[in-house]
């Protein structure tokens, strides 16, 4: 008789299920965008709430009817930039042909960025030389915790990508933001759809059951219940690394397509008495995003434009009210 085929159980797609390199992430692809903008912002998580609004989806049976729809608060200071660098696209990937730093860096990045001269009007001759080879032009920004409720100094450092055709226009546009803030508005609107980028909860060393969902066996099979039942065959005598075992699960960089943001505003809208519950109170701008946000409360978020999105645009929600807390 034929063998019985039938496909593996279980998803490979996570692998390998190894802890992140550090608790915020890092965005490695970003969308192809005409209009020369950052390509993304990042924001703290600060928890989850909803809000009742009215229904604009012509093709959904509550249209025209509020409704509730469950959202993760983000509190999202401005970053600040504190440097450009440019790239070149070699067959090995992106090359970091130069960078250049604002003059003046805040006191909390003496320990983070050590660099020799901060600024050089020379660097900037060079980058603007360097037209013809570039690719890729990004912003190097740190957050500024001291402006949120989270209650920590040491800001994060990381890059932006900025979009557009051309490298002139957005070598320009860079060093024009040299030194100074942006803010979430500048980059995203209402109703728009995103990705979020996020290291999600860490949940140590767990067994089977719990990392794979493998099924808890009956008493008699080797007098144990949350085990797999088999390692493997008996020949060739090796156990295949696709066999469900114990191991490091959660505080991985997972990234979540096509959530859209429901509200912008200002903290004082929404704070609850008290401020929100193992976070504070939000001081600076935040964002409602629809739906659950990879992570913990206080972890750093990345928001990116849309790599995926093929919804058209769609008018932002009409929301009556905000509860949270």
């Amino acid at each position: 008789m034929p063998d019985i085929k039938k496909p593996r159980e279980g998803s490979l797609a996570f692998y390998p299920r190894k802890r992140a390199a550090r608790i915020y992430p890092n965005i490695d692809t970003y969308p192809s965008l005409d209009k020369t903008i950052p390509l993304a912002f990042a924001a703290y998580k600060v928890g989850m709430g909803h809000v009742i609004a009215l229904d604009n989806r012509k093709t959904s049976p509550t249209y025209g009817l509020q409704i509730s729809i469950p959202v993760t608060v983000l509190e999202a200071p401005p970053l600040k930039v504190i440097g450009v660098r440019i790239y070149q696209k070699t067959i090995k990937g992106l090359k970091a042909l130069t960078e250049v730093y604002a003059k003046e860096l805040p006191k909390e990045l003496e320990r983070k960025v050590k660099i020799n001269s901060n600024y050089s009007d020379g660097k900037i001759e060079e980058m603007k030389k360097l037209v013809d080879k570039i690719s890729n032009v990004r912003l190097i920004v740190a957050t500024q915790p001291k402006k949120a409720g989270i209650g920590k100094k040491k800001p994060e450092v990381f890059e932006i990508e900025i979009g557009g055709k051309d490298a002139k226009e957005k070598i320009e546009y860079a060093l024009s933001l040299l030194g100074k803030e942006i803010s979430v508005s500048e980059i995203f609107k209402e109703g728009e759809i995103v990705d979020v980028i996020a290291v999600t909860k860490g949940k140590g060393t767990q067994g089977p059951v719990k990392r794979f969902g493998v099924k808890i066996q009956g008493r008699k099979a080797k007098e144990k219940r949350r085990h797999v039942g088999s390692l493997g065959q008996e020949r060739p005598g090796k156990v295949r690394w696709t066999v469900p075992m114990a191991g490091q699960m959660g505080f991985q960089t997972r990234t979540e397509l096509n959530k859209r943001i429901v509200k912008l505003g200002n903290g004082n809208e929404i704070n609850p008495k008290g401020g929100f519950k193992r976070y504070g109170i939000i001081k600076s701008s935040f964002i409602l995003i629809e739906g659950s946000v990879p992570g913990s409360k206080k972890r750093l978020i990345m928001i990116r434009k849309a790599i995926r999105s093929k919804e058209p645009p769609v008018l932002p929600y009409e929301v009556k009210r905000i509860e949270v807390g």
